[in-house]
């Protein structure tokens, strides 16, 4: 959510402070700052101090793909397979269908960009506008 805040913003060449994405996304200030400080060592964002200091996103919004957060944030292993399953050739099936629905995943989220889900937000919001009588 933090990311749509600064995709949105990033024609602009403003920096958003951390207030003003918590503000608008109702994100914790603490979670958040913990949150940009890991997409900053990431190279997804950077800082600037100072008065009109904030944040920004390093690389264009539609260059960054869902994907690429995604292992960011949470570590996704392209590989991993549950630990639990034995090795039968029912746990051997079971890892398979399990890699496979994890590669469907994958093309989802590397398919749509930042962009992608600004771009459908404003759609969302342009249809909430809508009066019909």
């Amino acid at each position: 959510m933090a990311l749509l805040e600064l995709s949105a913003h990033y024609s602009s060449g403003e920096p958003l402070q951390i207030r003003q994405i918590a503000n608008q996304q109702n994100i914790p200030d603490r979670y958040l700052e913990q949150l940009l400080a890991t997409l900053r060592r990431a190279g997804f964002v950077r800082s600037q101090r100072g008065a009109k200091g904030g944040y920004q996103l390093t690389r264009e919004p539609w260059k960054i793909t869902l994907l690429e957060v995604i292992c960011c944030i949470e570590g996704l292993e392209t590989q991993a397979e549950p630990e639990m399953i034995p090795k039968t050739a029912e746990g051997a099936v079971v890892c398979e269908v399990w890699q496979e629905s994890r590669q469907a995943a994958e093309a989802i989220l590397q398919k749509y960009s930042l962009q992608d889900l600004v771009d459908r937000r404003d759609a969302k919001r342009q249809i909430d506008l809508m009066y019909y009588i």
